[in-house]
């Protein structure tokens, strides 16, 4: 039997985000600046709610050591993470 992959929910504060562009530098592959306020937000395809406050998004978990880096690089702790099943 195969076991679908645990994913990671990924949330991004975007009103104590301070578009200083370390997540997407650190993690391309999920993060991106928005083009609405140049805050950071979740990559379209990982993408499931964005708004000017919020960006969440669930990411394949062999991405989780990419959004871990990126949030711990982010210097107002504007990202948080954990697993889903």
């Amino acid at each position: 039997m195969v076991y679908p992959m645990a994913k990671v929910k990924v949330v991004v504060d975007r009103q104590t985000c301070i578009g200083c562009g370390v997540a997407p530098a650190t993690c391309p592959e999920v993060f991106v600046l928005g083009a609405d306020n140049g805050r950071n937000r979740v990559v379209d395809d990982y993408s499931v709610k964005l708004d000017e406050t919020i960006s969440i998004g669930e990411v394949p978990e062999d991405l989780l050591d990419c959004v871990k880096a990126a949030a711990e690089a982010c210097p107002v702790s504007a990202i948080t993470y954990e697993l889903i099943k």
